[in-house]
Parts: structure tokens; C-alpha cells; sequence
């Protein structure tokens, strides 16, 4: 555990992992993924269910149980990695017990509700020389990896207009804390789905100088915003126009990327998410891991629409979620940076904060780059 974390761990054994909370996040993202890395070995999962636990040793035979946070943390020297997959409003308090007892921390996204808390955050872990990394899965999207790979090989010349949309139909609030209207909680979709899409754009196009956002609530009986639209111009000129909504009744692209050289559009999902919902597990025997048919390849084209025949289809990337965990491994084993670090997330916060504010006033909302 502890003091050789930060600075790397050896090779003679797994590292052992604690994982703090078994919902839709812990069961279906983490415990999967960790328990897929070589070197990485889901040690503890803590869950005040008794059917989460019966559940998470049914899916993980050699996990142990237990019911509190605390119990995690009160086990720190035997483990090597903690994981937090809680609900957003313990982010900040249980990272801190955390790192304060000397072990590596990741956090689901998003990792606080302000950047300032984000900022404190990956201060404490520079002071104690600790791994301290955000799960910004999307950035492994395969989606995503193929417009940024389209980018870096200048296909699209220079980008001036990046759209990227999570878009849902859901038009009956689904309830819990991911709904809830009490800013103690941090739900919503801005937070939610708008951590991802402000940490791709982010990825993409580098610091942002104005941020203008549109939010509502659309659905009768919702409380937190499910409806929100969010403009961003960054330092190098780029403009990112971002959607996320639970009430979209027909659903856009999730990439439309215009440069000045060519466009490129993608429509659907990336796979891995239905995938690890249905049970399936990276490394399974005849699974092609994050893979889509050719039918949901995007096009490349200019002065024309895919939808009258126009553009290219362009093979898309594989997904590749597993790539996050194997880069915490890495990182664990030889001291360096994470694949996602906290100085990061708390950049896609202060976008998130100025779209919050600027769609409660109504304004443009400047920041510094």
C-alpha cells in the first residue's frame, strides 16, 4: 500500500483495489474494467446493500464485502488503489479521507462541484506524492478516437466548428440524485453527461476563453437540468457547440466536426457501454472489444450530406475503454502521470461552472486561459 504508492509500486504482485460504491458506475464500469487489467486485482468493494454485495461476490468470486466507506479506508494498509464510484457529493470528502491515508485515488467524474475543490484536491495529492486520476472514460470512445485521430492526420485542414451531442429520450424523470434539484447532490446533466463533453473538447482544442450556455427543465416533475446547450470558444479559435438532453425526440450526430478542409460526421454510440451492461467483459472469447460494423461508420466529405450520398465512410477506431485502468497501472507501477489528471478535470469544471452561471444570467462568461 500506501507510502510506495505514489512513487511506484513493484512488479511481484497485483495491485490490490478498493472500490467504494457497487451502483450502475461500480458494477457496470469499474469493477469490470479493473477486474480486466493485468496487474490490477478488485480486492474490496464497499456497498450498504446486502443484494449489491451478494451480487458484486457473485460476479467477482474472490472480491470480500463490506458495508461502509469507512470500512475501506479503515483497511488502507492492504490495499494499493482506491476507487470512488459514489454518488458526486462524496467525491470531495471521501478523496480526501483517502489520500490523507496514503493511498492513490481515482474518482468517477465528476471529481467535485467547483474547480476550486477540484484544485485543492490535486494539491493535497502533490503534496502527498499520490496518483490522483478522474474516470473521463469517453476519451476512449471510439467515436471520439477516430476525430482525433482525423485531426492529428490534418484530414479536416483546420478545425473551426466542433458539435458534440449526448443525446437521450427519456421523458419521464427516472428519480434519485442523478435528478435531484438540491445543489448538495451536483446532478444534472451539465455535470453529468456535460463533464464528458467538456472534457473532450477540452482534449481536442485546448484551453477555453467564453463559455455561453442554455439550460432547462423540460420534463414535467424533473428537478435538475435535463435540457442544456452549451458554446465554447477557445484560445486557438476553435468553437465547440456541446448538447446534452434527456428530451431529445429525435436525436443529431453525436460528432459534426467542419474544418476547413473537409467535415466529418458521426450518428449512434460508441458500443462499449451496451456492452458491459449486457454482461460482456473485455478479453471475452469472440467479442471484438469496442468494435462497430461498418453500417455505423462516420463520413469525411466536403459540399455535400452523407444523407444524399456524399463523403466517405471512414473506418471508426475501436473503443477502448480498458486502455484507462492499464494507464492507472502503469502509472502506479512507475510513479508517473495518470491518463487523466485532476489539474484537468478541474479545467472541464471552471467550463461547467461559467455554463451554469451563464445560463442562470443570461450572459457570455469569460475565462482566463
Amino acid at each position: 500500500m500506501g507510502e510506495e504508492s505514489g512513487g511506484g509500486v513493484g512488479h511481484d504482485r497485483p495491485l490490490r483495489v478498493g472500490l467504494l460504491g457497487y451502483g450502475l458506475a461500480g458494477s457496470v464500469f469499474h469493477a469490470p474494467l479493473i477486474a480486466a487489467t493485468e496487474g490490477l486485482r478488485l480486492d474490496l468493494v464497499s456497498t450498504a446493500s446486502p443484494e449489491r454485495q451478494a451480487q458484486a461476490r457473485a460476479e467477482h468470486p474472490q472480491v470480500r464485502t463490506v458495508e461502509t466507506a469507512e470500512a475501506v479506508l479503515d483497511r488502507a494498509d492492504e490495499l494499493d488503489l482506491i476507487v470512488l464510484a459514489t454518488p458526486n457529493k462524496t467525491h470531495v470528502p471521501l478523496a480526501t479521507a483517502a489520500l490523507e491515508t496514503g493511498l492513490p485515488v481515482v474518482v468517477d467524474k465528476p471529481l467535485a462541484a467547483t474547480a476550486a475543490e477540484a484544485e485543492k484536491l490535486a494539491a493535497l495529492a502533490e503534496d502527498r506524492g499520490l496518483l490522483l486520476s478522474v474516470f473521463q472514460n469517453r476519451r476512449w470512445d471510439n467515436d471520439f478516437r477516430t476525430v482525433r485521430k482525423l485531426i492529428e492526420d490534418g484530414a479536416l485542414g483546420d478545425v473551426q466548428r466542433f458539435e458534440s451531442r449526448f443525446e437521450r429520450w427519456r421523458p419521464q424523470p427516472k428519480g434519485g440524485w442523478r435528478e435531484s434539484g438540491d445543489p448538495t447532490e451536483i446532478g444534472g446533466l451539465l455535470y453529468d453527461l456535460g463533464s464528458h463533453l467538456a472534457d473532450q473538447a477540452l482534449t481536442l482544442f485546448g484551453p477555453v476563453v467564453s463559455v455561453y450556455a442554455e439550460s432547462d427543465v423540460r420534463r414535467p416533475g424533473a428537478e435538475a437540468d435535463d435540457d442544456t446547450f452549451i458554446a465554447l470558444t477557445h484560445a486557438g479559435g476553435v468553437r465547440s457547440h456541446l448538447w446534452v438532453s434527456a428530451t431529445a425526440a429525435l436525436l443529431g450526430p453525436r460528432f459534426r466536426v467542419l474544418g476547413s478542409r473537409a467535415g466529418y460526421v458521426k450518428h449512434g454510440l460508441d458500443p462499449q457501454e451496451a456492452a458491459l451492461r449486457e454482461g460482456l467483459r473485455p478479453g471475452t472469447v469472440g467479442v471484438e472489444w469496442g468494435v462497430e460494423p461498418e453500417s455505423r461508420w462516420g463520413h469525411l466529405g466536403a459540399g455535400s450530406s452523407p444523407q444524399t450520398g456524399g463523403g466517405e465512410r471512414v473506418p471508426t477506431l475501436p473503443g477502448d475503454y480498458p486502455a484507462y485502468y492499464a494507464a492507472i497501472e502503469r502509472a502506479l507501477r512507475g510513479g508517473g502521470q495518470p491518463p487523466v489528471t485532476a489539474r484537468e478535470a478541474a479545467a472541464a469544471l471552471r467550463v461547467l461552472e461559467a455554463a451554469k452561471r451563464s445560463a442562470a444570467e443570461g450572459v457570455s462568461v469569460r475565462i482566463a486561459a
